[in-house]
């Protein structure tokens, strides 16, 4: 795809590599050069390309929705057994501090207030987009490996390397890069056009979801609702929208007719930067493996004729479950609601999602490793080699996610069910929460611009809720409906039903975006939020359904009840040291 490592960069080397010829950088000081804001950006994509690929894999493979099976490498089986070894190819924090230190050069030496020819500044737009690199690295680096070296300066030197730097965990990275993140906000990408046939607007963290991502992890809910909404709010510009959608999989008419509307293909597939288009990062990927930042996820969840048709990485029954036990309900063109039935084939029964994007396929004939009829698997939501990182309807969940546990539950599950637009918050929000009208007013989705479903008028419509995604026509849904405990009162009142939305947004997220990579740290995050670690324990032991948690508990290699076995380990440390 974009092949940059074929690319000549000579502003940002690797740093941290003794052999690296790149110390000079020590003696030239500033990046002063019009030309070095390209080879910076450039160089360091090139860096997170080696951690495109562990962004997915660790944060599924440690989580309860996907499994393993008997073509599965050693490493991958490694990470989903919590076994993983110093030498595990996924292993290796000296890859994010790759990315971390020619960011820091770059920070360090970039000469910000240089104009070129048209008074424009040369590097601003590029120093905020290396700042949401570091910060994004650093948060990645975190969650996976807990207490980590905090260092914001270039190590140019064996010598520095080998320093003892101090040891923080999430919440000091929190803290410490919403400070830093923050005089960012308002900067734009910078203009490269395209690249190889990518688009360098998808290259990129957005600053205002970073700090959502930040805030939400450091408990700071109200600033990170606020933070995605105004990434949505502001995404097209003022006076602009950028909807939740209404791609869907659904049954087409009283026979239960399966279609697809436009949710795999569009949501999936799609790498183009428009108003209304669903990927807002990814990682992009070389398109072959002689170039040397090649993804192998279409080859690990995928059948293909790279691995002989064999699949590494599959849907777990835990997950299976889930789906199935959801209720699809659907609107008939009488208007008669009606549901679809259990127990049907294919994956097709309860919510659609899943059977969209895994979808089953045969190889007719033989061949050297095919079997004549041979039953195939394909995962839609591995198309190319440039890995996702972030999507609009993840931004939805993050916002319903941060809303519920500022004390919105009900705000929440209205973007499950309905989707939101003003009307939605003046009738089914605001009554509830008396005094909270400064803050609710600050979430602004005209009528006009988040246009709900209506059976009157399907055609100006722009906005459903994120259940009816996979669910059908949740609006009029009687078994998808607002937790509550009427017996219960005042404070203990809420705090049920924030605890219950909470459940049905991470059951959500599983519905709608497993297989990206985001389930570990989902579970992770509720399970700190709650002190709870059985939270995430039982879903992972429950991995391979209810009957087989037993089996499950024997084959992870340290008890998950205990957080601190959560978090990978390396040569018995974590730290920048060149060994």
């Amino acid at each position: 795809m974009l092949g940059l490592s074929a690319v000549t960069v000579t502003s940002c080397g690797d740093m941290l590599d003794n052999e690296s010829e790149h110390f000079i950088y020590a003696d030239k000081g500033h990046l002063d050069n019009a030309t070095d804001t390209l080879y910076s950006v450039i160089g360091i994509l090139n860096k997170m390309q080696a951690l495109s690929d562990r962004t997915v894999l660790l944060g599924e493979l440690r989580g309860d929705l996907v499994d393993v099976n008997n073509y599965t490498s050693a490493d991958l089986r490694e990470i989903a057994n919590f076994d993983i070894s110093d030498d595990n190819v996924y292993n290796s924090p000296r890859d994010y501090y790759a990315v971390i230190n020619n960011c820091n050069y770059f920070l360090c030496n970039a000469d910000t207030m240089l104009k070129n020819n048209r008074n424009e500044y040369v590097f601003r737009r590029e120093f905020a987009a290396i700042k949401a690199f570091r910060a994004w690295t650093y948060l990645q680096l975190a969650l996976n490996y807990g207490k980590v070296s905090l260092v914001t300066t270039p190590i140019l030197t064996k010598d520095d390397a080998e320093r003892e730097y101090p040891k923080v965990g999430i919440e000091e990275i929190c803290k410490y890069f919403i400070n830093d993140l923050a005089p960012q906000v308002n900067e734009g990408y910078p203009q490269y056009g395209v690249i190889r046939g990518n688009d360098t607007r998808l290259m990129y963290f957005p600053i205002t979801l970073l700090m959502g991502d930040l805030n939400l992890w450091a408990g700071n809910y109200r600033d990170a609702a606020l933070c995605y909404y105004n990434y949505i709010s502001k995404r097209n510009g003022q006076n602009s929208s950028y909807p939740v959608s209404t791609n869907s999989i659904k049954w087409s008419d009283d026979k239960f007719t399966f279609t697809r509307d436009g949710y795999s293909t569009y949501t999936f597939s799609s790498e183009d930067f428009t108003s209304t288009g669903e990927l807002i990062t990814m990682i992009p990927g070389d398109s072959i493996p002689s170039e040397g930042n090649y993804s192998e996820l279409q080859d690990i969840f995928s059948c293909n004729a790279n691995n002989q048709y064999n699949n590494k990485v599959v849907p777990s029954q835990g997950l299976k479950d889930l789906s199935a036990s959801q209720k699809y309900c659907h609107l008939d063109n009488a208007n008669e609601i009606q549901y679809a039935p259990s127990e049907l084939d294919g994956l097709k029964s309860g919510d659609l999602r899943l059977s969209a994007v895994y979808s089953q396929g045969h190889i007719f004939g033989g061949g050297s490793f095919i079997d004549r009829n041979q039953e195939i698997w394909s995962n839609a939501k591995f198309s190319t080699r440039n890995v996702h990182i972030n999507r609009r309807t993840l931004v939805y969940l993050r916002m319903a996610e941060a809303l519920n546990r500022a004390g919105f539950p009900r705000f929440a599950f209205a973007i499950l069910k309905t989707g939101v637009n003003n009307e939605v918050i003046e009738n089914e929000v605001m009554p509830y929460y008396p005094g909270e009208e400064g803050f609710l007013s600050q979430f602004d989705f005209p009528n006009s611009l988040y246009v709900l479903r209506s059976k009157a008028d399907l055609t100006s419509e722009n906005t459903i809720g994120i259940h009816a995604r996979g669910c059908g026509w949740t609006e009029y849904d009687n078994y998808y409906i607002f937790p509550d405990n009427e017996g219960l009162s005042g404070v203990e009142r809420i705090n049920y039903q924030i605890e219950a939305v909470e459940d049905l947004i991470i059951n959500e997220n599983a519905l709608e975006t497993s297989f990206e990579g985001y389930r570990f740290y989902d579970l992770m995050r509720v399970a700190l939020r709650r002190g709870d670690a059985t939270y995430l324990a039982n879903r992972v032991y429950g991995r391979r359904g209810s009957q087989k948690v037993g089996e499950m508990k024997s084959l992870i290699k340290c008890d998950l009840n205990n957080p601190s076995n959560w978090y990978l380990n390396w040569n018995g440390k974590i730290g920048i040291n060149i060994e």
